[in-house]
């Protein structure tokens, strides 16, 4: 990571807008752009948490996805829905997968075009030796406890609710 910068570019960016555009909404501005550099913060302290397990975050979460699934194995598609990734991308997450001997393709037993993912005893293994390193730091998030990541966890979850992420009660 390079070296911080002498500012906080975030509340720099909301006095310009507060000069420029009175009534525009520049919380919501802060907010939006914290978030998206949050996420490059924690996706950078993600990866790099899992490179010795020589995984990215994303191939941790298909990894994880199915080690949680009862029979170890998920269509492709179901993948891609779950992890809201374009199927490009699904094939090639599973791709790296299947290289590092982590997940292997099977035809679907009844759907000749359904082609499923299934994690292998290497992957299950993997998986379970890299999630305590990633316990370990908080996800990240080591910085926040207890009620402020349930805090954090309720106003994101508004969000996705909102965008109709998920069937909401």
């Amino acid at each position: 990571m390079s070296d911080p910068l002498s500012f906080d570019p975030i509340e720099e960016a909301g006095r310009q807008w507060r000069l420029r555009w009175r009534a525009a909404p520049v919380d919501a501005l802060q907010a939006v752009t914290s978030v998206m550099r949050v996420q490059q913060i924690l996706l950078a302290r993600l990866n790099e948490a899992l490179e010795p397990y020589g995984l990215t975050f994303a191939r941790y979460e298909a990894l994880m996805l199915l080690y949680f699934t009862r029979a170890g194995a998920l269509p492709l598609g179901k993948i891609g829905a779950r992890l809201q990734v374009h199927p490009t991308s699904v094939t090639s997450l599973i791709d790296g997968l299947a290289q590092q001997g982590l997940v292997k393709r099977t035809p679907h037993p009844t759907d000749r075009r359904v082609t499923l993912a299934e994690i292998t005893d290497e992957g299950r293994e993997l998986a379970g030796l890299a999630t305590p390193e990633l316990n370990r730091i908080g996800f990240g998030l080591q910085s926040l406890h207890g009620e402020q990541l349930r805090q954090l966890n309720a106003l994101l979850r508004e969000v996705r609710a909102d965008a109709e992420d998920f069937a909401a009660e």
